[in-house]
């Protein structure tokens, strides 16, 4: 290590302590984007070289950067703005140098398709056998220290200290239907290859969580080249099994230390310290020969995972006349569309003896349901609902038809069921029909609820089970019900860690400075000093277990620039 560029970084360091009271940066998100386009396409050495040319660049006399630069570029000791300027332009800095590689190795991780595979065991998956040789690669290539936990995590860590920073992201995705991967225009893709149209890039998991695997890698690499005296130790946790049984992070805890400070990249900005608990009600039917008159359902579609809404739910009939039972359905479903919001639609297709009928709405992520419309839940409602306009032999697939209407239907907030309610910071409680399981024994069907504070679990549980069981043995449905509630999340947003973040995140992205709220829960929902630290905009969809993710080329540099300033700033700051 060169001795000016040591000397440089133990003043830093030292200068950190003399401040007690946190200052803020003075690069504004426009200032930056300015550094940024006026460095576009260069390849600096280093930091400090990139430094030397801003200097004399008509940025650093715009910005009022003169007196910082001189003192670091010389190595004198810093004031607290200058120091928060020096963090902001390391940021920029990985952002101008690695851009294209982050994205090139992005494109490497989302071609390997991490999905569940029924019947493997994810730590067998050969998939995960190959992006965790991906990664070690990486890795090793950065310099940054790699462990493979027996293909259930895959660690990397920086720095020593007794005090551990975990960084949190996953390499499991959730299914896909390719057929459904398709752009307005016609133009097919394929989700396991990064497909630039306009400033996004397509792709399953490139917003969920791919990404926030490779800005963490960046922001380790930075570090560690530019010899930043870290106070204390990063342990980047990439985790298998986030969108599945979620044991993996478990798994690694009860053989390694659970680190002290929790960052989960896998969320949204600018600092969140409240998860909504995770809910499930599975309703499973029994398999049972089709009664009564008229066209007989065989099977139906949904959605591939309980958190995901499809684009489209699909239902096969049998009928003497599949031509005549088509055109009935295709009218019965215009006139549901139009009574129901005209944002979805129906179609019915002859093939065969059979009629395919598709509900095609708009896919969303199960904690956003109101970014979506739900197809499940609007076929369930409309098959229920043809009465003898279409009439339909009884069996599994109209006992849960009848069901889902009945208690769901085509609200999200719990509302006709009657367990609705809602926190004042976190929001209301949220459910959507999500999974359809068609096998030899029968058919279950998921609704995936979301639950803030403000109600025992147990209530919860005794008014789903009172309200559920009430109603099927009035309707004298032969249905059982398996419920899986898990408790929300809420941190007290204190010290001074988790207000740096803030500013962080809040400065770079020009947001508001204040804490948020998620109804999705990450990895870290159970750890200590755990909060999510992007890398979703709050105020855009997100598109992570949607048809068509991407993320955009612009969001990516973003997360790139900020989590490499958080990295240095966290890292160095005397105490959290």
């Amino acid at each position: 290590m060169p001795l000016h560029k040591l000397t440089a970084a133990t003043l830093l360091l030292a200068s950190i302590g003399l401040f007690t009271q946190p200052a803020q940066a003075n690069l504004t998100p426009q200032q930056s984007a300015a550094i940024v386009k006026a460095f576009d396409g260069s390849d600096p050495a280093d930091f400090k070289q990139f430094l030397g040319k801003l200097k004399a660049s008509e940025q650093a006399k715009a910005d009022n950067l003169g007196a910082t630069l001189d003192a670091y570029l010389a190595g004198r000791a810093l004031s607290p703005e200058q120091q928060n300027e020096v963090y902001r332009l390391l940021g920029l800095y990985t952002r101008i140098k690695y851009a294209k590689a982050a994205t090139d190795n992005l494109r490497e991780l989302v071609a390997i398709p991490t999905f569940a595979v029924d019947g493997v065991p994810q730590h067998e998956n050969p998939e995960f056998l190959k992006i965790a040789g991906k990664i070690k690669a990486l890795a090793d290539s950065f310099g940054l220290a790699f462990r493979n936990i027996d293909n259930r995590v895959y660690e990397i860590s920086l720095g020593e200290g007794k005090e551990v920073v975990g960084i949190h992201a996953h390499a499991d995705v959730v299914p896909v239907n390719p057929a459904n991967w398709k752009l307005a225009d016609g133009t097919q893709l394929d989700p396991f290859k990064v497909t630039l149209v306009g400033d996004r890039m397509y792709g399953r998991g490139t917003e969920d969580d791919k990404n926030g695997i490779i800005v963490a890698l960046y922001a380790l690499k930075v570090a560690k080249d530019e010899n930043l005296p870290l106070a204390r130790q990063f342990k980047l946790l990439i985790d298998t099994t986030e969108e599945t049984s979620g044991d993996a992070i478990p798994y690694y805890f009860e053989r390694n230390p659970t680190p002290d400070y929790n960052l989960a990249l896998d969320g949204g900005y600018p600092v969140v310290i409240a998860e909504k608990g995770y809910g499930t009600v599975m309703a499973s039917f029994s398999k049972r020969p089709a009664s009564g008159k008229g066209a007989e359902i065989v099977n139906l579609t949904g959605g591939l995972a309980t958190n995901q809404i499809p684009t489209t739910s699909v239902a096969t009939l049998l009928a003497d006349d599949p031509a005549a039972l088509a055109k009935r359905l295709e009218a019965a479903g215009a006139d549901y569309v139009k009574r129901n919001g005209n944002d979805f639609r129906i179609d019915a297709k002859v093939q065969g003896k059979q009629v395919l009928l598709t509900v095609t709405g708009i896919s969303a992520h199960s904690s956003e349901p109101q970014s979506g419309v739900n197809p499940v839940a609007r076929m369930l409602g409309f098959l229920d609902g043809l009465g003898p306009q279409v009439p339909l032999k009884r069996n599994q697939f109209t006992d849960a038809a009848r069901y889902a209407s009945a208690n769901w239907g085509l609200d999200y907030l719990g509302k006709q069921l009657g367990i609705g309610f809602q926190d004042s910071f976190m929001g209301p409680l949220t459910t959507s029909l999500t999974f359809v399981g068609v096998d030899d024994k029968g058919l279950k069907l998921a609704v995936n609820l979301r639950i803030p504070k403000g109600k025992p679990l147990a209530t919860l549980k005794d008014q789903l089970a009172e309200k559920l069981g009430n109603w099927a043995r009035q309707s004298h449905t032969s249905v059982a019900f398996d419920y899986s509630l898990d408790e929300p999340m809420y941190r007290n947003p204190e010290g001074e860690w988790v207000k740096a973040l803030l500013d962080v995140a809040s400065e770079n992205l020009g947001m508001k400075h204040e804490f948020g709220t998620s109804a999705g829960a990450t990895s870290v929902h159970d750890l200590p000093n755990g909060v999510q630290f992007g890398l979703a905009m709050p105020d855009v969809k997100y598109t992570g277990h949607n048809d068509n993710e991407f993320k955009t080329v612009e969001q990516f540099m973003l997360d790139l620039q900020v989590v490499s300033e958080m990295v240095a700033r966290i890292g160095q700051m005397p105490k959290l």
